[in-house]
């Protein structure tokens, strides 16, 4: 329960069959607030939103995504700077919900920490977001074309555009992390697939392929042929990419057994190459369907 009731609530479905519809139908007979649902088979997530937002009635849109659990905070901590006049973008913040360990040490290693964000800086997600409506309209909302990575886009749209953020790290979004690795693969592939189609990232990506197609190659042909101490490097390289990842961990594990925290340290460089594995795959793809489809955009 929200300390503050939402005045209306709207909720888009791509066409899901796993009878979530019928469930929001069902809690929809007794919310104590307006709640629409519009079923629009084939949307994709941007597609999704622009929809909810259009349908919505209000000057303030606080945005989220199916499956998250909010604080009871959330909606009153997150639109109350906008309600104040002190911005037209509020950015709240995630946190995992890990229920394995797995998913724990996939946490540590792919999420930031509310002390690693930078306000000035930080990109929301738009699972944790307020806005006014008029700025949706200004920028033209979330690009339709693309099927993941749209709030970094409509974050870059925001920004260009002047618009006043405000970082409110109480109103948390808790979601659980994927469950299996391949799952992970899966999303971070679409997630560089989306780089590639909107070009977001560029110079990371080609420093990521150059890192594992050229340097650790040469290094270790070096190292064989040439002076093992070329190897040093490579161990070197693997502690900075992997020390704010068991950083992070450390504070995580206090409730682990001694085997468990074993498990969890040593998923945290396969979780790390199998992103970056990911993305190398995914990135080249995206960026085949922006050249196809260039004059589209």
């Amino acid at each position: 329960m929200q300390t503050r009731l939402p005045d209306e609530v709207v909720i888009v479905d791509g066409g899901s069959t796993d009878g979530t519809i019928e469930a929001i139908r069902a809690w929809a007979k007794g919310a104590s607030f307006p709640l629409r649902l519009a079923v629009r088979e084939g949307y994709n997530i941007s597609q999704g939103r622009n929809a909810a937002i259009e349908m919505a009635e209000g000057e303030i849109i606080a945005s989220t995504d199916a499956g998250v659990r909010l604080s009871p905070n959330w909606l009153e901590d997150l639109v109350a700077p906008l309600e104040q006049g002190s911005a037209e973008v509020a950015s709240g913040f995630f946190s995992p919900d890990p229920q394995s360990v797995f998913e724990l040490a996939l946490s540590a290693t792919t999420l930031p920490a509310p002390s690693d964000i930078a306000p000035d800086r930080f990109l929301p997600s738009s699972r944790s977001l307020a806005f006014r409506k008029e700025v949706w309209e200004r920028v033209g909302g979330y690009p339709g074309w693309l099927d993941y990575c749209e709030d970094l886009v409509f974050d870059f749209k925001l920004r260009r555009a002047g618009y006043r953020f405000i970082f409110v790290p109480t109103a948390l979004a808790y979601f659980r992390p994927r469950r299996s690795l391949a799952a992970f693969f899966r999303q971070y592939y679409r997630y560089a697939r989306g780089d590639g189609k909107a070009d977001l990232w560029r110079l990371r990506h080609v420093i990521r392929h150059s890192t594992y197609l050229v340097l650790i190659p040469a290094a270790l042909l070096l190292g064989l042929w040439h002076d093992p101490l070329w190897w040093s490097l490579l161990l070197l390289g693997a502690a900075s990419v992997l020390w704010t990842p068991y950083k992070r961990l450390w504070p995580m594990m206090r409730d682990l057994g001694p085997v468990e925290k074993g498990q969890a340290i040593l998923w945290v460089p396969i979780i790390r190459f199998v992103g970056d594995l990911a993305k190398m795959l995914g990135y080249p793809v995206g960026l085949s369907w922006r050249f196809r489809h260039r004059r589209c955009l």
